[in-house]
């Protein structure tokens, strides 16, 4: 098989996935950029009837989803479960360390996924729909809102911190350039890179043997180029020449790796909770459908995705205690909130680092009205 024929087969495996993880909870939660990325590191595994998918005790950061089969989950206690793919649209068992064995009842297909990346994408997934939400309340803003979203999109930033997403903006500058200009020349070292946020450009490659410029692509709106500058110190490979007039937003260097460094967020550790002036109100901001699949007795949900809508349920008179599975998601919640005046901490480690995972819920969640929590229907 030639290279050509196992590149398309890959895409189309990841395209299936794509399709498959409609159903699958929280992948269903992700946007279709987050998701191409996420399964082109992930894992099918096909195994057989009585191997062993993960044994209780470990930690093998990684999430499990069932696509076929049944795979039975034994649990200390020695209570069993059955689990079947039709049925089953969960990760098998995913808080760390693993609370039970599993082990395959019939020969099974896996989907493996790097725990860490799922997280990441989790989160900033949910926090730049965060943002959208804000931005639609900008009216000054509602020209650049297709020009942003495309740049909170880029790969380029998948590494920044949550918390600090809302800065990526403010580290940008702006630059007016005319048709013609050359922004970037190949070899070259560079310091910055470049978004357009207005206008049209061409990349083209100086050909050594023919000495000649030859066309790689034209490059619009809410594309980067130049980033490699941020991250490696090598030479530009290629030249950037403008094709009209335009605006680009400019990121230096410096500015980039002030991005990677997480702004300080208050958290409290679970042991902790207790000790607190006032007694906390728990508010779960993962997806709903990881709330109701299992959550801390007695909390609400406001999953970070839908904050700027709900944050009027909250009062900033309250102390409020965010959580998720890591702590990745409610330290962006609690440091977006806190800037806006609310009294909001974060559990230090989240559910897995608190070893949380054996006292989650089912029973009917609460609401949140008027700041308060209110038992659910």
């Amino acid at each position: 098989m030639g290279m050509s024929e196992l590149a398309q087969n890959h895409e189309e495996t990841n395209q299936d996935l794509v399709s498959t993880s409609s159903a699958l909870v929280p992948l269903k939660a992700l946007k279709h950029s987050f998701l191409s990325d996420l399964f082109a590191r992930a894992e099918i595994q096909n195994i057989f009837e009585n191997d062993i998918v993960f044994n209780s005790g470990v930690i093998d950061h990684q999430h499990v989803f069932l696509l076929n089969g049944e795979v039975e989950l034994v649990y200390s206690s020695g209570h069993t479960e059955l689990i079947r793919a039709a049925e089953q649209f969960q990760a098998l068992a995913h808080h760390q360390p693993r609370t039970c064995r599993a082990q395959a009842k019939t020969d099974c297909t896996l989907l493996r996924i790097d725990s860490d990346q799922l997280d990441r994408s989790l989160s900033w997934c949910e926090i730049t729909s965060y943002l959208f939400s804000e931005l639609a309340l900008e009216r000054d803003y509602d020209e650049d809102v297709e020009w942003m979203q495309t740049v909170l999109n880029s790969n380029l930033f998948l590494k920044v911190p949550p918390v600090n997403v809302e800065q990526i903006f403010d580290r940008l500058t702006p630059m007016v350039v005319l048709a013609g200009e050359v922004i970037v020349r190949q070899g070259e070292l560079g310091d910055c890179c470049y978004f357009i946020k207005d206008g049209d450009a061409q990349v083209t490659h100086f050909n050594e043997h023919n000495k000649k410029h030859e066309k790689i692509v034209d490059i619009s709106i809410g594309r980067c180029f130049g980033e490699d500058a941020l991250v490696f110190e090598a030479p530009r490979n290629a030249n950037v020449v403008m094709k009209t007039d335009g605006v680009l937003m400019r990121l230096e260097k410096s500015d980039f790796m002030l991005l990677l460094k997480e702004a300080s967020v208050e958290e409290v550790e679970e042991p902790s909770l207790e000790q607190l002036s006032e007694a906390p109100i728990l508010i779960d901001v993962r997806t709903d459908d990881e709330y109701n699949a299992g959550h801390l007795a007695f909390s609400g949900n406001i999953p970070l995705s839908l904050l700027s809508i709900k944050k009027r349920l909250l009062s900033q008179e309250k102390l409020y205690v965010f959580y998720c599975d890591t702590g990745r998601r409610s330290r962006a919640a609690a440091f977006l909130l806190g800037k806006q005046g609310y009294n909001v901490m974060s559990l230090k480690g989240g559910i897995n680092g608190c070893g949380l995972s054996e006292q989650l819920v089912t029973e009917v969640g609460y609401i949140i009205r008027d700041g308060e929590l209110l038992a659910g229907q």
